[in-house]
């Protein structure tokens, strides 16, 4: 079954479970649901995959509509919520809802699909899950007043979220200069089997959320390439090649589940074809939903920690982006390949960035971070993400138990050192701790 196809058949049986109930259940109870913004956020992930994002685009096109929502929330309920506005770089505070036909749950929900829509490609797709969930929600016997005030609303809080969004400096990045490879050994260079020129070299131009900047945050050193044997870089490059060689059927498998790589290229003779798959933060949304329905968080409850998720996981991107593209650091395959066997391949296909430091590791860590300071340090739970993709379940303790597997797991499918998955887990622990504190949302926790 195809993404879109699966979202349109979850929501179908959600309404048609709601509308079988007795009449005496008022419209209110059905939106209250929070499988109704589940849905949304499953929505845009599928179209997210379906337009192939790089990983840190993918992490804005996250953010931006899920604090459309939060922002309509915290405003709605200003008692519980608190807005972001002054707690997040530039974000002014958002126009108050007039109308008393505005139903907060719909306007969320109507404001994080078209700020979505306005960040994605496919814009048919979203506009189809907007025409099927308006003709559900009709359905349920929602008031074509509340429906119009709600949507009115929720497009002028869109219109002041994309014209905060538009400067963040994402659109002047795309006018930016390719990166010119370097010659030298060291270097990052594209890699088999297609060559791919650098994947956003400026990423560090972008306006961070939370982060003074995009290098608060800078880990230590990669170590000092040398080939000569015996010394700590190529210990390094050596172990990656050992390891690979002799990966048991568990390590396999835990590099295939954490993998996350949007755009996956084959080739048979001639041909090419090419599997989609989530972006590593499309994996952390997925286990972040995991989370909200365990603990059978509230509507608002459920839009507040994926707020607190998609800002972690942006802010995470542009510090180990910044590291990337500050010290390119080769790749194994590069190195393994000219130097010491040229018909090895890494388990997974190498991605087009820079070595150093581990984005799975930075970002899987500062997401774990996050969830943990909601849900707490011992939320065990079981990783149903990549059903979708063909991969079985896991099961983990803790947040943080499934970041160290996301980031072993790089050693494991062979695209990354030791020293950027161990500097990345720190890079992202501290941008996670850094977000955590400087972020307030719900007005009764304590800090």
């Amino acid at each position: 079954m195809q993404p879109l196809n699966r979202v349109v058949f979850l929501v179908s049986f959600f309404f048609t479970l709601g509308c079988s109930e007795s009449n005496t259940k008022n419209y209110q109870e059905h939106i209250n649901n929070p499988e109704l913004f589940q849905q949304a956020m499953q929505n845009l992930t599928d179209i997210i995959v379906y337009d192939i994002f790089s990983p840190p685009v993918a992490s804005r096109v996250y953010l931006y509509p899920t604090i459309a929502a939060y922002e309509i929330i915290a405003e709605a309920l200003p008692n519980e919520y608190q807005s972001l506005a002054g707690q997040v770089k530039e974000l002014q505070s958002i126009p108050a809802a007039e109308d008393p036909n505005v139903e907060h749950r719909l306007a969320a929900l109507f404001a994080f699909n078209t700020v979505g829509k306005a960040m994605i490609f496919s814009e048919n797709k979203m506009e189809s899950f907007e025409e099927y969930l308006q003709d559900k929600l009709k359905e349920i016997g929602v008031p074509n007043a509340v429906i119009r005030a709600s949507k009115d609303y929720a497009n002028k809080v869109s219109t002041a979220i994309l014209e905060w969004a538009s400067k963040d400096n994402y659109n002047q990045t795309r006018t930016f200069p390719k990166y010119t490879v370097k010659e030298e050994d060291q270097y990052w260079k594209p890699t088999p089997p297609d060559y791919m020129d650098g994947i956003e070299p400026h990423w560090k131009e972008i306006r961070t959320m939370v982060l003074d900047s995009s290098n608060q945050f800078p880990p230590k050193d990669p170590l000092t390439f040398n080939l000569k044997k015996g010394t700590p870089f190529q210990k390094q490059l050596m172990q990656v090649y050992e390891v690979t060689k002799n990966l048991t059927e568990e390590q396999v498998e835990i590099a295939k589940f954490w993998d996350c790589n949007p755009y996956v290229t084959h080739h048979k003779g001639h041909s090419m074809f090419a599997t989609k798959k989530i972006t590593p933060g499309g994996h952390w949304i997925g286990i972040t939903s995991i989370a909200t329905r365990q603990s059978n968080s509230s509507f608002e409850e459920t839009i507040n920690a994926f707020t607190y998720v998609t800002i972690a996981l942006f802010d995470a991107f542009i510090s180990c982006w910044d590291e990337k593209w500050e010290t390119l650091v080769v790749r194994p395959e590069t190195l393994i390949n000219q130097y010491y066997d040229e018909e090895w391949l890494p388990l997974l296909q190498t991605p087009p960035f820079p070595e150093y430091t581990s984005g799975h590791s930075v970002i899987s860590r500062a997401a774990a971070v996050a969830l943990s300071d909601l849900y707490g340090d011992d939320f065990a739970f079981t990783d149903t993400t990549e059903e979708a993709y063909g991969l079985p379940k896991r099961n983990f303790k803790s947040f943080i138990d499934a970041s160290k597997e996301a980031a072993i797991s790089r050693l494991y499918g062979g695209i990354h050192y030791m020293m950027a998955i161990e500097e990345g887990v720190e890079q992202g622990q501290k941008v996670g701790e850094y977000i955590v504190q400087k972020i307030q949302t719900k007005k009764a926790r304590v800090k």
